[in-house]
């Protein structure tokens, strides 16, 4: 089979070993790659007992069939092991160009085990690799960390991913950032690189990529002009991920003073159309992608930096209600210097916020500091406590989840899992409510963004319809089948900015591995992939009780665009498990389910017995 190396780089960070070992044919073909492949790798190494943090956590990197091809818009790569902050499965996906960099190496991925007795990097170049002391890098920045190494390597086209001082410092939520501001935020990457004493992984490479099929470049050509000229990618390269801020206000999809109140009367001061106008400056751009929605934005006299996303805008504006759009710029920028991931870090400081409005967190826990809504001032002082373990920064570096606990308010910490949930309120948008609910990874929405099935992307080819977005009834089959598309996605793996239809991906794909899967079997890689991470989960302790909302969520609002509705778990769920095979008295799923889906070993590991 041509179209994938079939390569995996082993280092031994303990022994300073490197080697390789091969991916099996067959678990290319059945978990195509990305994530789902990495969770078949990694199955049987993520224990119930196994420490997040302790050397004996695997982290590997991994690319998929199409990674480093010439599009559509697959320039990823993803980071996984097992979370330290929710203690579950943990993946992370990136953009830029380390991915597509790394298969240029003559690798799919790299393998991480032990813990250096101090700092090091990994230089990979052209298949050959090594470690390198990285006691100079230790407490430098992200950005900074970048441009040293490409230094040191005499190669400013060397793609550098690396952990900021948050990693370094095994904060929870801490992320791996390359290339312009491209970063794998959530679930705590960073913290189990900063684990391993591994400062930074340095890729450049010159092999072509391996296609199987020479009509892949006519099928790839074709997605990309179709993609170039689709209509959410143009508003993505005019406004960037922030485009749509204001309808997603006006819908009550928005959430405002931490998920609290809906619409916000500064949103057209903070929007992707505000940006555009202000301080935009230019475009990024992934590997060979034709989407750009990255932005680049000059604040005052200031270098030219990274231009916040939506969810950057949401964290560190609404969610907080600010509206100067500089300030949540630098905020953002803030996070990604020191490696922490926004989602989380503007979360959890919304929660603090929260939690000083109800006199549950006082100035004397904050050491005289008034978190008033609306300062950006308090949040950038709060993030700085954080990094350091400073007094309130103590708690706040566990998240939200720990942070509740400790101050005797744990309902009142909007997360899934001790995952913080992302900006897309699932009262205005209820499919969203069993997305958050069920993700492997905790309050996810790249494991499945329904919110835009909500306001008109259907996929009626695989069964994703839209509903009436308030509804909640006969939802859940079409949540079910966009999460397994979403998971084939994180397998490709595809940008899920990329509106690529099903069938131009399974066409691709197929060109690319030469492994020629029908329609059905395509989409059967998504839920075998998807039903296998929610197996190794069950197997760390997660139950049908986890699958639930925080108090927050499940609360009507009094005005907006959602006024009134609230996510009918009890029904979304009960269909949910129907429609995934799924026990719903144990959350597991069914021996059939993953007998029919190949997943003997997890059947036997969930139910006992034998399988086919």
């Amino acid at each position: 089979m041509n179209g994938c190396l079939g390569r995996l780089l082993t280092v031994d960070l303990g022994t300073g070993r490197i080697g390789e070992e091969a991916i099996a044919e067959n678990d290319r073909r059945d978990f195509v790659g990305g994530a789902s492949l990495a969770a078949r790798l990694l199955y049987r190494r993520l224990t119930p007992t196994l420490d997040p943090l302790g050397p004996d956590n695997p982290l590997l990197f991994l690319t998929g069939p199409l990674t480093g091809t010439a599009g559509p818009a697959v320039g990823r790569f993803v980071v996984c092991a097992k979370s330290p902050a929710t203690h579950l499965w943990a993946e992370s996906n990136c953009g830029g160009f380390v991915g597509p960099e790394i298969r240029f190496t003559g690798y799919d991925g790299i393998l991480f085990s032990g813990r250096a007795s101090s700092p090091v990097y990994l230089w990979l170049n052209d298949g050959k690799a090594e470690l390198r002391d990285a006691s100079r890098l230790w407490g430098k920045d992200a950005y900074e960390t970048q441009s040293l190494i490409k230094r040191e390597a005499a190669d400013s086209l060397a793609r550098v991913a690396c952990i900021g001082v948050a990693g370094e410092r095994m904060i929870p939520f801490a992320l791996i950032l390359g290339d312009h501001g491209r970063v794998a935020g959530r679930t705590g990457m960073g913290a189990v690189m900063g684990s391993k004493n591994l400062k930074a992984v340095a890729v450049r490479g010159s092999s072509p990529v391996p296609i199987a099929r020479a009509e892949f470049q006519a099928i790839r050509s074709r997605a990309n002009v179709e993609l170039r000229n689709d209509n959410v990618t143009k508003m993505a390269r005019e406004t960037g991920s922030a485009g749509a801020a204001e309808y997603f206000d006006l819908l009550g999809e928005m959430p405002v003073r931490y998920f609290s109140r809906s619409g916000f009367e500064g949103v057209g001061q903070v929007s992707g159309a505000a940006m555009a106008e202000s301080i935009l400056t230019g475009v990024s751009t992934c590997h060979a992608c034709v989407i750009a929605c990255g932005r680049k934005v000059t604040l005052g006299d200031g270098p030219e930096g990274k231009g916040p996303e939506y969810e950057t805008i949401v964290g560190f504006g609404p969610n907080i209600e600010v509206d100067d759009l500089a300030a949540i710029t630098h905020l953002g920028q803030l996070c990604d210097s020191l490696g922490l991931d926004v989602i989380s870090m503007s979360n959890t400081i919304g929660l603090a916020y929260a939690l000083y409005e109800r006199g549950l967190l006082t100035n004397a826990d904050t050491g005289g500091i008034a978190l008033k809504w609306g300062d950006p001032k308090a949040a950038e002082t709060l993030i700085d406590l954080t990094v350091k373990g400073e007094g309130i920064g103590e708690w706040l570096r566990r998240g939200a989840r720990g942070l509740a606990k400790h101050f005797g308010a744990e309902e009142m910490a909007v997360q899934v899992n001790g995952l913080e949930v992302a900006y897309h309120d699932p009262r205005g948008a209820t499919g969203m409510g069993l997305v958050y609910a069920t993700s492997p990874r905790g309050a996810c929405h790249n494991q499945s963004d329904y919110f835009i099935v909500e306001i008109g992307g259907a996929m009626e080819e695989i069964g994703v319809t839209m509903l009436d977005r308030a509804s909640s009834e006969g939802k859940a089959l079409s949540v079910s089948r966009h999460q397994w598309w979403r998971t084939l996605n994180n397998s490709l793996v595809m940008c899920v900015f990329a509106n690529v239809p099903f069938a131009a991906a399974r066409e691709l794909v197929n060109a690319a591995t030469g492994f020629d899967y029908s329609a059905e079997e395509f989409l059967r890689c998504g839920e075998r992939g998807w039903a296998l991470k929610r197996a190794m989960n069950n197997r760390m302790g997660l139950t049908a009780a986890n699958d639930t909302l925080p108090k927050a969520l499940l609360t009507p609002l009094s005005e907006g665009g959602a006024a009134g509705v609230i996510p009918d778990m009890p029904t979304m769920l009960r269909e949910y498990y129907a429609a995934q095979g799924w026990d719903a008295a144990t959350g597991r799923p069914t021996k059939d389910t993953l007998s029919r889906l190949a997943l003997g070993e997890a059947a036997r590991d969930l139910w006992g017995g034998t399988t086919p």
